[in-house]
């Protein structure tokens, strides 16, 4: 069987073969050394999981490696939810270079990807919007608006899917969660002692969560272990079975990343914060943003958020941060919300 037969039959199996091998370094225009060293776990992790994004897509559109067209790349890359592209710019144009090195590695000519870039405007990728971040003011705003608010709610058993939404946006804004992450979020995950400073540590453990997370430990400070310990008690009450923190009903199934996108998406239009992404993303970037800017170094933060990379931290300190009000004071807390 040819290697493109291979790929067709098992596109996935194939390809992390392929990046753990020497072929993979050889097929970089980076490569240098005489004799080639295979990239790090954490790289080919990041690899693996950018492919297997394409490899179920393509499954989706009844394609093949030896099938997919230029045409079919620049769709791909496309992709967009909610109205937002799934990648942007420079994040697809890594894509089509790990295609490219695919294809080139499996002699096929011509190179689709080769193609698909070609095509590209680059001039795009370097006027991609920055990640937007919330400043400390934007931040209590946010937390003003949660849902969930006492007088909202007439009872328990009308407004506990209200009270977990509340619990679990405090949590991603303040502790720095990817919404995939929350939504996987477990009950043994979640500290029992405060430390020194009130706050509960989240150790979060990527199984069931997201592809590219590493097992890694956060801290809800103490503005937002009162909202997650009193929804963890209204939880106990309820007697929801299973270990999620934040399940999406009673019988304790996971919640969906959609419902949680226009969740959180409704606080930010009550909040009146206009911003490019006004969903989890924003969350966490305000939180990695504001660790930055408060001393924490890079490479503690690259721990703190669970990233593979110190240099996918990096691109934090570039996050746009509107200035700051006068009146913006530097700790928002959520039990003023």
């Amino acid at each position: 069987m040819s290697k493109l037969a291979a790929w067709d039959a098992n596109p996935v199996k194939n390809f992390a073969a392929f990046v753990a091998s020497p072929d993979f370094v050889l097929t970089s225009s980076r490569q240098r050394d005489l004799i080639p060293k295979p990239v790090s776990p954490e790289s080919a992790a990041i690899y693996r999981f950018m492919f297997g994004k394409f490899a179920a897509w393509m499954l989706e559109e009844g394609l093949k490696i030896s099938t997919v067209t230029a045409r079919d790349l620049h769709r791909f890359v496309q992709l967009a939810h909610d109205g937002h592209r799934d990648l942007n710019s420079k994040i697809a144009y890594r894509y089509l270079r790990l295609l490219e090195r695919c294809y080139e590695y499996l002699e096929r000519a011509p190179n689709p990807a080769r193609d698909a870039i070609v095509g590209i405007d680059r001039a795009q990728i370097t006027r991609d919007a920055p990640m937007t971040a919330l400043n400390a003011d934007e931040l209590q705003r946010f937390l003003a608006a949660l849902p969930g608010q006492p007088a909202d709610d007439e009872g328990k058993a009308s407004g506990w899917k209200r009270r977990r939404d509340r619990a679990m946006q405090v949590t991603m804004a303040l502790a720095g969660l990817r919404v995939a992450e929350a939504i996987g979020l477990l009950v043994d995950e979640i500290g029992r002692q405060r430390d020194v400073e009130g706050g509960l540590t989240l150790n979060i453990t990527p199984e069931h969560k997201h592809p590219t997370s590493y097992e890694h430990t956060t801290t809800l400070p103490k503005e937002g272990v009162a909202e997650l310990t009193a929804w963890l008690a209204e939880r106990a009450e309820l007697k929801i079975p299973g270990a999620l923190v934040f399940p999406a009903n009673l019988e304790g199934e996971p919640l969906h990343k959609a419902t949680v996108y226009r969740q959180v998406k409704a606080t930010f239009e009550r909040a009146e914060l206009a911003v490019p992404r006004a969903g989890g993303r924003t969350l966490r970037n305000t939180f990695a943003s504001q660790q930055l800017r408060q001393g924490t170094p890079q490479s503690e933060l690259t721990t703190t958020l669970g990233l593979a990379l110190e240099r996918s931290a990096e691109a934090y300190k570039y996050a746009k941060v509107n200035e700051e009000t006068p009146e913006a004071d530097a700790g928002p807390t959520a039990k003023d919300a």
